[in-house]
């Protein structure tokens, strides 16, 4: 972000530890912080009345969690559960919200960070309803290898199925495809990745769409 807006945000921002299974803000109801995971990954997943629920989005070191406070909004009607453990930052929503309706370059690129973030979900709904569990277990792996600083995932069978919707039983099923093709090791919730090339090649067009997308939202350099 611009060097003066990020010295005006500097004395307000807090190290924040996200453990697994945190949740950090539920349907319906207003956050006080806006988060930016660093080495964490958060989940955003829709809850259905019998319980079920199923992930729309990941959100990574690329982004920040609450942008329904600059969006006018205030709440949504996801959750958002920590996927992967780690370090973090957040601010205030009051501070933040102050400096986004400034605008110029803080404005424009939470508003791209957003544009970003609905791809994603529009291209999870597209691969939900279309693309075998084997492809979106892939997806998804991606998407969270991408967000990581190694090739490791720490991650239960129940939480899986959770954020991809379905039983866990099925679960088992994909990761033992992939692990059977070389791809993976996976043992008691701990998956390493092995050959990340073949995962790429046996997951379908949604997690190129979304990479592609984010890069040019929000390519390393930019101008704001």
């Amino acid at each position: 972000m611009p060097e003066d807006v990020w010295q005006r945000l500097l004395p307000h921002v807090e190290e924040f530890d996200m453990t697994l299974g945190l949740v950090l803000s539920e349907s319906g109801i207003k956050m006080s912080y806006i988060y930016f995971p660093n080495t964490a990954i958060v989940s955003l997943l829709y809850n259905l009345e019998n319980g079920s629920s199923a992930e729309i989005a990941v959100v990574g070191k690329e982004g920040c969690l609450g942008v329904s406070l600059f969006m006018g909004g205030n709440s949504t009607l996801t959750t958002a559960v920590v996927q992967s453990a780690g370090k973090s930052y957040r601010i205030t929503a009051s501070v933040m919200l102050d400096e986004f309706n400034k605008g110029g370059g803080l404005m424009h690129l939470l508003l791209r960070y957003t544009q970003s973030l609905i791809t994603q979900m529009t291209q999870t709904a597209v691969c939900n309803r279309h693309h075998t569990l084997d492809q979106q277990f892939c997806r998804w792996l991606l998407l969270s290898l991408d967000r990581l600083p190694s090739n490791e995932l720490v991650m239960t069978q129940e939480l899986i199925a959770n954020m991809l919707g379905v039983r866990r039983e099925g679960v088992t099923e994909a990761a033992l495809k992939v692990q059977k093709a070389g791809l993976i090791k996976y043992a008691r919730g701990h998956i390493k990745i092995l050959d990340r090339l073949g995962l790429e090649k046996r997951t379908c067009e949604c997690y190129q769409v979304v990479k592609t997308e984010c890069e040019r939202l929000l390519p390393k350099k930019l101008a704001v």
